[in-house]
């Protein structure tokens, strides 16, 4: 016995510890598929296609799975006199046609008498395996079409896919995305980003429609979208951004620290209707912007220059003392822009009190900035949306598409540890942190 278990351990076979038995190895894989494959290029056999090696071997794993999980049903295997003695037996099998990664293959689905038998590898009523679905999806999310999705998927498996196909697919995330909207948030975010894009939407006609984004940072650093929401055509919509901030406390945020906007009238007022002691930082960069929109493109870099002492000096003081310089200089020439900037001074200020860690955190929405890209990539294509639903679809398959960043892996903002602290010096036991 010892040296016939020696001979079979140089064979690299194993024995079943519970019989004794000696099993044969596995099969070397590498080996195989090399000899599978310098057969087919023998016969001249394709490796793909419809007739090829790939797809052949990809039915006969399908089938042979159907076939054991039917074994396994019975509890007999095929001809065994057995199946005689029990209630249920084999009842032929109905031929189905399934889209795979690799094209349409039609393989036969074995039945049983009683009607019991659900298959898992291939479940009843669906026609494609893993993988179709996740490849439409990743498409739709990444700005393509439901036309070019249709057509790229088309020449891929050699089969029609149709548009109503990928729609079907990608409705499948609006389930997902009504419990994403809905989630609980954490009860306090030290800093919230609030932003809007444009999006044509089809609404009878087409239309610009405003899309708010709200983007929280937490008190580990991390930034999360905490929801996406469509305002009404042609205005800001003051009453839905109230029902934005109040769907946001509904959903568990009880107090934020500093909220940073872009220049959404009336904002400020919704924001300390819901969170009274929040701070409100107005977008800097935004202000710059709108600044240039009143002057002269001859004078866009000496109004850049002269606003960037401001808004990077060392103390509220000083920033007065630059702008007021500023203003002497523009006032005659460009009083609406002058005018802005002292309307909005007191939402400009705050971010002025913190070191420049925290500056850099909160003196603009550029901190969802990427994000934006990102919608606008997904939309450009598309030029307008039928209808609000398939906008919000997108915009949320944009959000869960999350690129890895090779340089910060976790996804914390850069000197994170020391801001906690230096914001509990100015808002306390707010962020409960000990």
């Amino acid at each position: 016995m010892s040296t016939e278990l020696k001979t079979t351990t140089e064979q690299s076979e194993t024995v079943d510890l519970r019989t004794g038995e000696v099993l044969p190895a596995p099969p070397n894989i590498t080996a195989v598929a090399e000899q599978l494959v310098a057969a087919a290029r023998g016969q001249g056999i394709e490796l793909t296609g419809p007739n090829g090696l790939l797809t052949g071997l990809t039915r006969q794993v399908l089938q042979s799975a159907l076939e054991a999980e039917l074994t396994e049903h019975l509890g007999y295997d095929p001809g065994d006199r057995v199946g005689k003695q029990t209630p249920n037996s084999r009842n032929g099998s109905t031929p189905k046609t399934v889209r795979t990664e690799i094209g349409d293959l039609t393989i036969q689905v074995p039945r049983d008498r009683a009607g019991t038998f659900a298959p898992v590898v291939v479940p009843k009523h669906q026609r494609r395996i893993a993988g179709f679905d996740e490849a439409v999806i990743s498409l739709y999310a990444k700005g393509m079409t439901t036309g070019d999705i249709a057509k790229h998927l088309s020449d891929l498996y050699g089969s029609d896919v149709s548009h109503d196909l990928v729609s079907t697919v990608t409705d499948k995330v609006l389930g997902d995305m009504q419990e994403w909207q809905a989630r609980p948030l954490d009860l306090v975010y030290p800093v919230v980003l609030i932003d809007a894009l444009v999006i044509k939407v089809r609404d009878g006609q087409v239309a610009n429609r405003p899309v708010y984004v709200a983007v929280g940072i937490d008190l580990e650093g991390h930034r999360d979208v905490l929801g996406l929401w469509m305002g009404p055509t042609g205005g800001e919509g003051a009453k839905q951004r109230m029902n934005m901030l109040t769907e946001l406390r509904n959903r568990g945020v009880a107090d934020v620290c500093i909220v940073c906007r872009d220049g959404l009238k009336s904002l400020p007022d919704a924001i300390t209707a819901i969170w009274p002691l929040a701070t409100v930082q107005q977008c800097v960069v935004h202000l710059v912007r709108n600044s240039l929109r009143y002057a002269s493109k001859k004078y866009w870099s000496k109004i850049t220059g002269q606003l960037r002492e401001v808004y990077t000096a060392p103390t509220i003081a000083a920033a007065e003392a630059r702008f007021a310089e500023f203003a002497e200089q523009w006032r005659s020439l460009y009083p609406a822009m002058t005018q802005m900037w002292e309307s909005a001074w007191g939402e400009f200020v705050p971010f002025l009190k913190f070191p420049p860690e925290i500056r850099r955190l909160i003196y603009t929405t550029n901190g969802i900035e990427s994000l934006n890209a990102r919608f606008r990539q997904a939309t450009r294509r598309r030029g307008h949306f039928p209808n609000e639903q398939a906008t919000m679809k997108v915009l949320y398959l944009t959000v869960l598409e999350r690129r890895p960043n090779r340089t910060n892996p976790t996804g914390q903002i850069a000197s994170w540890k020391a801001i906690p602290n230096t914001l509990s010096i100015t808002y306390g036991d707010r962020l409960g942190i000990n």
